[in-house]
């Protein structure tokens, strides 16, 4: 029997009538093809017509050579489900280390998945189960991924690890995670394991839209401790909105970000840490270009990191805590970071400091940045009960207030035992941050009722264009703006080194630091050493 170079499903078996359990006919058709492939070396597709394909209680196990194309989005949708088997994760394609033997010398090649939709909705475990995602794949080589829409899945929507000459384009992950309480291991929109190709990885994600998935929008994590962070993988003209995490960078070597929209993002919108499974961060980064704006608390957060990062080029803003923030999290790399770079960013509007380090650095570089028209949060405590009180799912509205704009920005407002996170207030508006990703309110349960009184508190200080509050040796800092041009001004100093700072030699030259609501400087802790001249203020 002579097996087609392109099948269509409909004449082999499958129904589309969102009825009917298609996954044995597909499982059945790309079995054949996966055979034909490994007997002649010719890779086959299967073409899914518009329809509502349900693949119910067991995941289709893929076979190399075989692409999978459908009409388009929502033309052609797969509805993953699980009712006669609560504890089974049933994503619609699977081929994994654990469950099939994948490995380097036994991976997928020479694949397309595109233009379809999977809906995950359908999906529920009795207990988080990670592989309950939309496509678990491992060990890949000369595939891409186009054109589909996640969404609702119980885990994270796209999570393929060790794509090797790959293209992921124009992926759509929306409520991922669903079952993903925050603190759980994946649950993101896409996520991508690595490492498991050695020390180069080549990955081109471009035009991907990450919104209101658990954890990440889009992550990069190595999978064992001991592998060797991967170069290679490149990241363009993606957005990621309202996830736990924007894009995270958990252990790749040399991530290329560029020209990415990060926004309204409940930590941060990037972010460089410890969180993934082996506990690495990334390190040898770039990150260029790119929208950082709106996140409820960091814009960029960076720690765990031996360095070198670079930040070249981008704008942050409008973020509810720090534009930059250097830490490190308990149970990572907690040595000095090296070589972390920011250079030409226009940092600015955010609530606190615009750039706060609160972990070691060495050698680090601010050149050439405006850092400007921070320390927002600047309004002083206020409260309020009554008839001029309304209260609305993610919003609080006073009347009778008049609030600084944004000057509530980042805090948390409390009204009887409920709390929620201020993103933006205007005189008597202040618009409240969901309760986590993807929910269209930012109370737990039901909103407090009208008249109920709240409470805000005051305002913290200083805050400073750039904080000092850990030790920070042979800085070079040079030709930066950093000053406020508001009315009422809201940054308070332009460089502040704090009582738990040592700022050790380095060069601190040609900045205009003029302009501040205070002063210049803040030296709670001198400066040890170094050159400092020509700097205005």
């Amino acid at each position: 029997m002579t097996v087609p170079l392109t099948a269509d499903a409909r004449d082999h078996g499958l129904a589309g009538d969102g009825l009917a359990d298609d996954g044995p006919a597909l499982q059945k058709l790309v079995d054949a093809l996966g055979d034909a492939h490994a007997a002649d070396g010719r890779p086959r597709t299967v073409y899914v017509p518009a329809g509502r394909y349900v693949v119910r209680d067991r995941a289709v196990v893929w076979r190399s050579g075989v692409s999978l194309i459908g009409a388009g989005r929502g033309a052609t949708c797969f509805v993953l489900c699980n009712p006669g088997a609560p504890d089974t994760p049933v994503p619609l394609a699977w081929f994994t280390a654990a469950q099939h033997g994948a490995g380097v010398g036994r991976h997928l090649a020479d694949l397309t998945f595109a233009h379809f939709e999977i809906d995950g909705s359908g999906v529920v475990t009795e207990e988080y189960e990670v592989l309950a995602k939309g496509l678990g794949l491992q060990y890949v080589r000369r595939a891409r991924f186009a054109d589909l829409y996640i969404h609702d899945t119980a885990a994270t929507g796209f999570g393929c690890d060790f794509l090797q000459d790959t293209v992921v384009e124009g992926v759509l992950a929306e409520r991922c995670g669903r079952q993903d309480t925050g603190a759980m291991m994946g649950g993101a929109g896409i996520g991508i394991g690595v490492g498991g190709w050695g020390s180069v990885e080549r990955l081109a994600v471009t035009d991907c839209t990450a919104t209101g998935n658990g954890t990440n929008g889009i992550f990069f994590e190595l999978q064992q401790k001991d592998w060797t962070p991967p170069r290679g993988i490149r990241v363009t003209a993606c957005h990621a909105e309202d996830n736990r995490y924007g894009l995270s960078d958990w252990g790749a070597d040399g991530l290329l970000v560029t020209g990415c929209a990060l926004l309204g993002n409940h930590v941060a919108g990037f972010d460089v840490s410890a969180q993934g499974t082996t506990g690495i961060g990334g390190r040898g980064g770039t990150v260029t270009g790119c929208l950082i704006d709106g996140n409820v608390r960091d814009g960029v957060a960076v720690g765990n990191t031996p360095g070198p990062y670079a930040f070249r080029g981008n704008r942050v803003s409008g973020n509810g805590r720090y534009g930059y923030w250097q830490h490190n999290l308990a149970g990572g790399d907690r040595e000095p970071a090296t070589d972390i770079v920011l250079e030409s960013n226009d940092i600015r509007g955010n609530a606190l400091d615009g750039v706060r380090v609160d972990a070691p650095l060495r050698e680090p570089a601010f050149l050439g940045n405006r850092v400007r028209d921070n320390g927002r949060r600047s309004a002083p405590a206020a409260s309020g009960e009554g008839p001029a009180v309304r209260y609305g799912p993610l919003s609080l509205t006073d009347t009778g207030a008049d609030w600084p704009p944004d000057g509530h920005r980042g805090k948390h407002v409390t009204a009887g035992d409920r709390t929620a996170v201020v993103t933006h207030n205007t005189a008597t508006v202040l618009t409240l941050a969901p309760v986590r990703p993807g929910a269209a309110t930012a109370w737990h349960g039901a909103a407090p009722a009208d008249g109920a009184a709240y409470r805000l508190p005051a305002a913290p200080a200083p805050r400073a264009g750039l904080t000092a509050a850990a030790p920070v040796a042979h800085p070079c800092v040079r030709g930066n703006r950093v000053r406020d041009d508001g009315h009422p001004r809201t940054q308070t100093h332009a460089l502040w080194i704090t009582r738990e700072a040592v700022w050790a030699g380095g060069r601190v030259a040609g900045n205009d630091f003029g302009g501040n609501a205070s002063s210049a400087t803040r030296f709670d802790s001198p400066p040890a050493g170094g050159r400092w001249r020509d700097n205005d203020g």
